[in-house]
């Protein structure tokens, strides 16, 4: 699964500021959007798929036919594990800087 992971995990070195938030936020509605795209490509192997399978005259199509609905499958996967996989880091991100803040503040109260 090496292949399907993204780069090394950001972590913040100093307080994440507003501009680094809607950075994040950008990322975000990307990885949905990506999320989308995936689907949307594999609804269209799958009526590729099924149109393959319902021509009677060609034979050696209906391979094909489940080849593409195999790819579907594949592709929605991926597409899934990929969004949840970019989500959880961009949770850390988030939450690490959040912790950071907490600490900060108990700091400076004590």
């Amino acid at each position: 699964m090496d292949l399907l992971r993204f780069g090394r995990d950001f972590k913040p070195d100093e307080e994440v500021i507003l501009r680094d938030y809607l950075a994040i936020e950008r990322t975000r509605l990307a990885n949905e959007r990506t999320l989308l795209s995936y689907i949307r490509s594999s609804l269209y192997l799958i009526l590729g798929g099924i149109a393959f399978l319902q021509l009677d005259s060609f034979e050696n199509i209906k391979y094909l036919g489940l080849l593409s609905l195999i790819l579907s499958v594949v592709f929605l996967v991926i597409g899934v594990y990929r969004f949840l996989l970019l989500k959880k880091s961009l949770k850390r991100v988030y939450f690490l800087d959040e912790e950071r803040r907490k600490h900060n503040i108990g700091d400076k109260e004590g």
